[in-house]
């Protein structure tokens, strides 16, 4: 199982904070915010790891995580996406690393409070297809800004981006896993009005395809780079109700 995080954009719903860095740069209490995603790959036994970045700050992510020394790991590999062109052209650059194996890819503004290796499980039983992430958002407000997905039971029939009414009470998190068929899907895609690939496009042919599965997230989940209210509330949950390690004494 191959991991792949994805850390590239403008970062332009977190400006002026974002003026002179990458959002995945940016602490998140005591840690800057690449490192809360890869730690969710890592604490899934998922070490074979590839970073997605972009833009002029891309080489200070190899300045900040190295080989993966801070999460035990003995490499990391990088890719650059040369243009904003959406989520799904992102992943569509991993194509080489993961190669014929499966792969769970975590954007790298995504903070999840739980252990996901029971729904990485779930997806290596699963014969083949896709397998998203909900989270169930009882504020029908901030739904409206996110992607939904309808269900019938047990059953994925579409996701809506953006619905002005949704049709469940759930938003389709940024953890997504794939087989191999992903890459074959994001090369039939066409462009969005945005002019990007857009990663629900991939998760509703996986649907189309009788091919998606899913699993509801418990504990907390945010959007880190949503708005800067959203990067507020994360940052705040952080430092009040997750668990740090002591800090070194302050050196004189």
């Amino acid at each position: 199982m191959k991991g792949v995080v994805l850390a590239g954009g403008s970062g332009s719903r977190l400006y002026p904070l974002t003026r002179i860095t990458n959002k995945h740069l940016l602490p998140l209490y005591n840690k800057p915010m690449i490192f809360y995603p890869i730690e969710t790959l890592v604490r899934a036994g998922i070490t074979d790891i590839m970073v997605v970045t972009g833009g002029n700050n891309a080489g200070d992510f190899l300045r900040l995580l190295g080989n993966g020394r801070d999460f035990d790991l003995k490499h990391i590999n990088y890719a650059y996406q040369d243009r904003a062109g959406g989520i799904a052209e992102a992943l569509g650059l991993t194509e080489n690393f993961v190669g014929d194996d499966q792969c769970v890819l975590v954007l790298g503004d995504n903070i999840v409070e739980a252990d996901i290796t029971p729904f990485v499980q779930n997806y290596e039983q699963q014969a083949s297809g896709a397998r998203i992430l909900l989270k169930e958002i009882p504020e029908k407000e901030h739904l409206v800004h996110l992607g939904v997905p309808v269900l019938d039971g047990q059953r994925v029939v579409t996701i809506e981006e953006k619905p002005k009414d949704p049709q469940s009470p759930y938003a389709v998190t940024g953890i997504y896993m794939y087989d191999r068929e992903v890459y074959e899907i994001v090369r039939t895609l066409r462009p969005s009005d945005r002019g990007e690939l857009e990663i629900t496009d991939v998760n509703n042919e996986y649907i189309r395809r009788g091919k998606m599965e899913y699993d509801v997230l418990p504990g907390f989940w945010g959007d880190a780079g949503e708005s800067i209210d959203h990067y507020l509330n994360v940052f705040n949950y952080i430092a009040q109700h997750w668990p740090h390690e002591p800090q070194p004494e302050e050196i004189p």
